[in-house]
């Protein structure tokens, strides 16, 4: 039988997105969690932390000196067994980047809330992905919830895949600054009996780091053995594509959602375009389509909700139905093909040699945190129709928004 507080937290309440990655810590039984102040991620660590104090929640809580020894402190503990969760944002995750490579490299499964902000200088907090999609090619798992309620599915989902033993890769969940992290909406959370039939123990077996168990970790290997390590991670990185699938089958039956693993579609049955995007920027996007489909214009939007691993097949059987895409970035890769943003020239590698392949139009959209406005939104899929219409591929990635002459 469950006890009060375990029963505490199940149904509907009013929070944050932090908030909820808070509840998602305790419904898990987190066993070791590190914290340093940074904004905007800072959030759930002082809920965390209000949660232990009032007895709601059994977890040690360590105040680290920086987000270097942050991420230390849980990388160890989890190659000891625990259960662990840190995080940060912008700079201080950066300052953090020799542990973030290293848990990578050692097949330890920390997950982490990036609380998106821009990087310095010139200081800002607002949201930008850059500092999220920085760990992207050193074995990070990476996701873009875009509501506080999808931090539910996507935070149990990211414990459940980066401990499965086929995997063991670390987990970041990228949370838009502000507009999640500090936003409250409704959020439905599970019951305590519903988590521990999804979630199980976290097991390392034969690799875990104790006196009983003489086993060397982060051995020097140079060119001995560096690139067979290299290609476990990538095979580890596959398997994590394989695993997401089955494990959503498992959430699906114990949660009642159905959800599609690694995309949302939304008004793209009858689409001749459709706008690409990840995180918080689908609210303004869905809202913008409405009103442009009282105009006869047929948009539509595909959300990614991974990036790590990317969802190659799934992007490209859904997007090959389009005449033309336009990918947004809240982020930048400054001297990268066509000068686009990340996304848009993954997404433009996923769809090479795609049987149909649509035209691509890459925007770059609210740096900073800068809101992303419904005639923004308009005007990105007005572009978008028009290459549809003329059968012209557009090569110019256009930055939306911006004062002054482009």
């Amino acid at each position: 039988m469950a006890t009060a507080v375990e029963q505490k937290g199940a149904g509907v309440e009013l929070l944050t997105g932090s908030e909820v990655m808070a509840h998602i810590c305790r419904l898990a039984d987190v066993d070791v969690l590190t914290a340093y102040p940074i904004r905007p991620y800072d959030t759930v660590m002082q809920f965390v932390s209000k949660m232990i104090a009032n007895g709601d929640f059994d977890a040690d809580y360590i105040p680290a000196e920086s987000e270097h020894g942050q991420f230390e402190v849980v990388k160890h503990a989890s190659a000891c067994g625990a259960r662990v969760f840190t995080g940060s944002s912008g700079v201080g995750w950066l300052y953090a980047m020799e542990p973030l490579a290293v848990t990578a490299g050692l097949r330890l499964p920390m997950v982490a809330l990036v609380g998106c902000r821009a990087l310095d200088d010139p200081g800002a907090f607002g949201t930008e992905h850059n500092d999220a999609l920085l760990v992207r090619d050193l074995g990070w798992m990476i996701n873009f919830p875009s509501t506080a309620q999808e931090v539910v599915e996507l935070g149990l989902m990211s414990y459940r895949v980066a401990e499965d033993p086929r995997v063991f890769l670390p987990c970041a969940i990228a949370m838009d600054g502000a507009f999640l992290t500090h936003s409250q909406a409704t959020v439905t959370l599970p019951s305590q009996e519903q988590v521990n039939e999804f979630l199980p123990p976290y097991d390392r077996g034969d690799l875990l780091l104790h006196p009983d168990n003489p086993i060397t970790i982060a051995p020097q290997a140079n060119e001995d053995w560096l690139m067979e390590v290299r290609r476990q991670s990538s095979e580890a990185g596959k398997n994590a594509y394989t695993v997401m699938k089955e494990v959503y089958k498992d959430f699906s039956r114990i949660f009642g959602e159905d959800v599609n693993p690694f995309l949302e579609e939304y008004m793209t049955e009858d689409a001749d375009v459709v706008l690409v995007g990840m995180g918080t920027m689908a609210l303004p996007v869905k809202v913008a389509i409405r009103e442009m489909r009282k105009d006869g214009k047929k948009v539509g939007m595909v959300r990614l909700k991974w990036v790590r691993p990317f969802p190659t097949d799934e992007l490209r059987a859904s997007l090959s139905r389009f005449k033309a895409v336009g990918v947004i970035d809240r982020d930048y890769s400054f001297g990268s093909p066509y000068h686009g943003g990340i996304l848009f020239n993954e997404v433009k590698a996923a769809l090479y040699g795609a049987d149909n392949q649509p035209h691509m139009k890459g925007f770059v959209c609210g740096l900073g945190g800068r809101e992303v406005l419904l005639e923004d939104v308009t005007s990105m899929a007005d572009e978008v129709i028009s290459i549809a219409n003329s059968g012209k591929a557009d090569n110019d990635v256009r930055w939306v928004g911006v004062r002054g002459k482009q």
